[in-house]
């Protein structure tokens, strides 16, 4: 009977009222919509879900305590696992990962899984977590960068009884958790610095305001300050732009720029004075998460929002949900849509980007067909600012002041499955190694590192 229940919906803000404010869109839900999902979890004995979260949380053990009435004994599973719950079950890629797996979803929707672990999250964050016995075993390791796959990797280091420090550039812990996510889907305050406590409840120090390779070196860390290891979770902040004609005018900016002021520096918030300059109108580049966040940062700042791809919309990389409440919004999408190049007035600021109309060809080595352009279907968009939103690369700043650490072409740091890198005692993982990708996929690489990095220590080192 558990396969006949429809799926309960998540309460939300009417779209109308949100595209004006920055707080959470989602609700969530309470207890008692928390407890009806769970009776749709079929309990499988070979779950599916399981095996395709990064983390591998044990999900049905979790539904089921929840099913039970029993939210600390759901919190205590899930805590085997993730540090950062409220977190992941707010911005994880469900669709693709646990739930796009559930066997529920074959001929119909599939069990809410982010949406218990947010309910979950949410409930320790209000009444606690578990008290975690830890037994120091006198070796320190130190983590350069304090998002999500430096917190993962330390949490569990700690847990292991290691004295964990992270070296966090910005003056706020958290990572792009902070500087590219907006407010409207992860609070920062209630949700982003609660988990961030939680972390250091376990005993791991952060330090603010250190650039590791300018501040102080992998190499320092290793052969100076005494930690037995160093794991690099930095991050993918490095923008990319498409090179073409007026990118260098006024009013042109990265999507990681344009996050990070209104995220990291409050410009949403007029008590704070450092405002972005949205004008009239804004076009962002690019089809991805960040791109959705971005054109829906704008909305709410005041300005009109469109988003430009040069694919279809079945093509577009970002998460259902995300585009679905874009939509609702009011945010226009261009799709086949490509610009060529932005035009300036005579004080050098922009004022129209110039586009052409793109056609689906043949696939290209992802698999997704390549868009051709229409010859001769150029036309402008009016528009005030242009925000590029093309994806990031690693910094490469650690590498290039580190001895001995391979990188590829494009900058990441080159590591095997368990994050061990070219260089003895130096572990890397998250985007720095693979690019931009999910919270989830940095949290797995995390931890898998932990593990490689308390092997290395007990054994090899």
């Amino acid at each position: 009977m558990a396969n006949k229940i429809p799926r309960v919906a998540v309460r939300e803000q009417d779209p109308k009222v949100r595209a004006t404010n920055f707080e959470e869109v989602c609700y969530g839900y309470n207890v008692e919509e928390a407890q009806l999902e769970a009776t749709r979890c079929l309990d499988c004995k070979n779950p599916r879900c399981v095996a395709a979260c990064p983390v591998g949380i044990q999900i049905p053990r979790f539904i089921e305590r929840l099913r039970e009435g029993d939210t600390k004994g759901a919190a205590e599973v899930i805590g085997q696992d993730s540090s950062l719950p409220s977190i992941c079950g707010r911005v994880c890629p469900q669709e693709s990962q646990c739930e796009g797996s559930c066997i529920l979803g074959i001929k119909g929707e599939p069990v809410a899984i982010g949406k218990l672990e947010r309910f979950v999250g949410d409930w320790q964050l209000e009444n606690g977590r578990p008290a975690v016995e830890i037994v120091k075993n006198g070796h320190k390791v130190a983590i350069v960068g304090s998002g999500p796959a430096g917190l993962a990797c330390a949490s569990d280091l700690a847990k292991m009884g290691y004295e964990v420090t992270i070296f966090e550039a910005l003056h706020e812990a958290g990572g792009v958790l902070v500087y590219g996510i907006p407010e409207f889907r992860l609070p920062k305050e209630r949700v982003v610095k609660a988990e961030i406590e939680s972390v250091k409840a376990l005993g791991v120090k952060i330090e603010t305001d250190v650039v590791v390779g300018r501040t102080i070196t992998v190499d320092e860390l290793l052969d100076e300050e005494g930690y037995d290891a160093v794991f690099v979770g930095s991050g993918a902040g490095l923008p990319r732009f498409m090179g073409i004609e007026g990118e260098n005018l006024n009013g042109v900016l990265s999507a990681n720029e344009f996050l990070t002021r209104a995220n990291l520096m409050h410009a949403y918030d007029a008590e704070y004075d450092t405002p972005i300059y949205v004008g009239r109108k804004v076009v962002v580049v690019g089809g991805g998460n960040v791109a959705m966040d971005a054109v829906r940062t704008a909305k709410r700042l005041g300005a009109e929002a469109a988003i430009v791809y040069r694919r279809s919309e079945k093509e577009l990389p970002a998460r259902v949900e995300e585009v679905h409440h874009a939509k609702e919004e009011g945010i226009e999408f261009k799709m086949l849509t490509n610009p060529t190049a932005v035009l300036g007035d005579e004080k050098g600021w922009v004022r129209a980007i110039n586009c052409v109309q793109m056609v689906l060809g043949e696939p290209d080595e992802s698999g997704r067909r390549s868009p051709v352009e229409v010859v001769g279907s150029d036309f402008e968009m009016e528009c005030d600012v242009v925000v590029m939103a093309l994806g990031t690369s690693p910094n490469p700043l650690i590498a290039s002041t580190t001895d001995a650490l391979e990188t590829t072409r494009r900058g990441c740091i080159v590591a095997d499955e368990w994050g061990q890198t070219s260089r003895k005692g130096v572990f890397a993982g998250g985007d720095t190694v693979t690019g931009a990708a999910t919270v989830i996929l940095a949290m797995g690489a995390g931890r898998k590192a932990a593990t490689a990095i308390d092997k290395y220590i007990r054994e090899e080192r």
